[in-house]
């Protein structure tokens, strides 16, 4: 029944920036997925786990994206914690590609350290949200 808005601005912000950014991640993985698999003896069975989990982080991102969106803007804790919920295997995927890939390049330490920035900054807010919402 508050007449003031509670949803978070600055959230909803990080979200379209996330969005933004997360096309580009995507994009720069896929291609240095296949760089890789060009330049270096890329073993195929390591290729196509490699692809399928950025696809299931693809899905994860959309989902995680939409549901932090709407739970923000609706004021809802409900999907703002299962956005923060899915953020967790965001971070164990982002965590996958910076770490245990294939092969891991400078350029994928780089992008992957900015997502995983991002995640922790949206992580915060998101508690922040839900704490304004359930009090």
């Amino acid at each position: 029944n508050n007449s003031y808005q509670l949803s978070s601005v600055p959230l909803q912000i990080l979200f379209y920036v996330n969005g933004i950014y997360y096309i580009f991640y995507f994009l720069a993985t896929l291609a240095m997925i296949v760089y890789k698999s060009q330049v270096f003896s890329y073993p195929d069975d390591f290729l196509a786990p490699d692809l399928a989990l950025l696809l299931i982080m693809a899905i994860l991102e959309v989902l995680r994206l939409y549901f932090g969106s709407k739970g923000n803007l609706t004021e809802e804790e409900a999907p703002l914690g299962l956005s923060l919920v899915i953020t967790v295997g965001s971070v164990i995927l982002s965590v996958y590609f910076l770490v245990w890939q294939t092969y891991v390049l400078k350029a994928d330490v780089i992008i992957n350290a900015v997502l995983l920035f991002t995640y922790g900054l949206e992580s915060v807010l998101k508690v922040v949200a839900i704490a304004a919402f359930v009090s």
